[in-house]
C-alpha cells in the first residue's frame, strides 16, 4: 500500500526540477505531511516487547494503583477517631508487612503493627510512625495531640481504575513500560512499525572496516541512523552502500521500495546536481531537492519510488543529522501515526549570536552551569558540519529560530540533547 496520497496537485511533488529558493521548514513539512498516509496496520505487542512503539488506541488502567490503601512508613495502623488529645494506650493485635496483610478487623482502641508499603487494615485510616510511640509488651502508647499526617497512601491516588493512561499516538518509553507493568497490563494494541530501508550513496564510501584506497572514507551515517530509527520505533533493513552506477542504484532503490514505507538515504544529494541517484529515482517516480532554510543541512531531497516515500538527506554528518533531526523526524512520526514529536529542553543562552532571519539554526553545543550555577546553552567551538570530533565533543544542538536576527544572552531557545534522540 503507498505511503503517499496522490493528488492533482502535489504541491511542488510533481516534478523533478530544483526549486532554487530556500523553503521554510515549516513549509517544507506542511507540504509533505500533507501527503504522506500513516502506517495504519494494527498488531498485538507484549508490553515486554513495545518500547518506542506508538499505541493505536488508548490504554485504560485495568485496576487501581495502588489497589488497596497502603502505609508510607513504618509505624502503628489505628483509628483517626480512636485518638484525643493527650495520650492514649492501645493493645497490638497484629502485623501488617508488604506481601502478608493483617486480614482482620480493627476494632475500637487497637492497633496493628505495620510496616511501609504493607496493606492497612481494614477498619485503620491512619498511620502513627514508629518515632512518635512508646511499646511496653503488647501494648503502643501514642501521643495523640502529636498526630500529623495520615501517612497513608489511598487506593487509586496514582492511577484510578478505567483512567486512560496512554492516548492514541503515544509513543511508549521505558517508564511507560514501568506504569503498564505496575497496572499488569500485559499488551498493548500498537500501530505496524515503520519499515525503513536505508542506504549510503557514493564510491568514496567505504563500510566500516574496508580496506581504503586514496580518497575513500568509511561509512558513519549509517550506524547513526540505524540508532536513530530504531529510537522512533522503526524496522530499519539497512541495505548499504549503493555503488554511483545507474543500473546499480535503480535495482537497489526498486527491491527496497518494495517491502520498506520510507527509503532514507545519506550523500549524493543538492541543488543542481547531477548525481545518478536524481536521475534513477527520476525515472520510476520523483525525487525533488529543496535548499531548506535550515543550516547546516539544507539540501534535502523528498519524493518517492514506486510510490515509496524517500528522503534524501546530505553526506556530511553534522548535515545529515540537522536534516534529519529537522525534516525527517517529523516525516517519520507523521508516517507512524504518532500523536506528539519529540520536543528539546528550553534553556537561556549563553552567548551571543546574529544570523540571517527567515534561516533556522542548529549549532553543536553543551550545557553547562552559568555563574549563578543555573544551566544556560554555550556553543561548540567547532562548527564544521564535515568534521565528526565537534559531533563527539557536544551534548547536542541549539535551536535558533527562524524569526530571530540575534541571539542575546539569557534568550530563550530550545535544546535537543543528542541523548534524548536515543531514548
Amino acid at each position: 500500500m503507498s505511503n503517499l496520497r496522490k493528488t492533482a496537485d502535489m504541491g511542488g511533488l510533481a516534478a523533478a526540477r530544483p526549486i532554487q529558493k530556500a523553503v521554510p521548514l515549516a513549509d517544507a513539512l506542511d507540504r509533505v505531511l500533507l501527503h504522506l498516509s500513516p502506517v495504519r496496520d494494527i498488531e498485538i505487542v507484549p508490553i515486554s516487547d513495545a518500547r518506542n512503539r506508538i499505541l493505536a488506541a488508548p490504554a485504560l488502567a485495568p485496576i487501581d494503583l495502588p489497589r488497596d490503601d497502603l502505609a508510607a512508613m513504618d509505624g502503628y495502623a489505628v483509628r483517626t477517631i480512636d485518638l484525643r488529645p493527650g495520650s492514649v494506650v492501645m493493645p497490638i493485635v497484629g502485623t501488617s508487612v508488604a506481601g502478608h496483610p493483617y486480614n482482620g478487623r480493627v476494632g475500637t482502641g487497637e492497633a496493628v503493627r505495620i510496616l511501609t508499603g504493607a496493606v492497612l487494615p481494614a477498619g485503620c485510616d491512619r498511620v502513627v510512625p514508629q518515632e512518635q510511640c512508646d511499646i511496653t509488651g503488647n501494648n503502643v502508647k501514642i501521643d495523640g495531640a502529636a498526630i500529623g499526617k495520615s501517612n497513608r497512601r489511598r487506593s487509586g491516588e496514582d492511577v484510578s481504575i478505567g483512567e486512560t493512561v496512554f492516548q492514541t499516538g503515544h509513543r511508549l518509553r521505558d517508564f511507560d513500560i514501568v506504569l503498564a507493568g505496575a497496572l499488569g497490563i500485559q499488551s498493548v494494541r500498537a500501530f505496524r512499525q515503520v519499515r525503513v530501508g536505508l542506504f549510503s550513496s557514493g564510491d568514496e564510501v567505504k563500510p566500516a572496516g574496508a580496506v581504503l584506497e586514496r580518497g575513500q572514507i568509511w561509512d558513519v551515517n549509517r550506524v547513526l541512523f540505524a540508532s536513530l530509527l530504531r529510537a522512533l520505533g522503526c524496522a530499519v533493513s539497512d541495505y548499504g552502500v549503493i555503488r554511483d552506477h545507474p543500473v546499480v542504484m535503480e535495482d537497489a532503490l526498486m527491491r527496497a521500495a518494495r517491502d520498506c514505507d520510507l527509503l532514507v538515504t545519506t550523500g549524493r544529494v543538492s541543488v543542481g546536481s547531477e548525481d545518478h541517484i536524481r536521475s534513477v529515482i527520476g525515472k520510476r517516480g520523483v525525487l525533488e531537492v529543496w535548499p531548506l532554510a535550515i543550516k547546516p543541512g539544507k539540501p534535502i531531497g523528498f519524493g518517492d519510488i514506486d510510490d515509496c516515500p524517500i528522503v534524501a538527506l546530505p553526506g556530511n554528518p553534522l548535515a545529515a543529522l540537522v536534516a534529519f533531526v529537522a525534516f525527517a523526524r517529523p516525516v517519520i512520526a507523521g508516517l507512524a501515526g504518532a500523536r506528539v514529536q519529540l520536543g528539546g529542553l528550553m534553556l537561556p543562552a549563553g552567548f551571543a549570536r546574529t544570523k540571517p532571519r527567515g534561516v533556522r539554526q542548529f549549532l553543536l553545543a553543551n550545557v553547562v552551569a552559568g555563574t549563578d550555577g543555573a544551566s544556560i546553552i554555550v556553543p561548540a567551538s567547532r562548527q564544521s558540519p564535515s568534521q565528526i570530533s565537534p559531533l563527539a565533543a557536544a551534548q547536542g544542538l541549539a535551536v535558533l529560530p527562524d524569526d530571530v536576527e540575534a541571539v542575546t544572552i539569557g534568550k530563550a531557545l530550545e535544546f535537543v540533547g543528542f541523548e534524548s534522540l536515543l531514548l
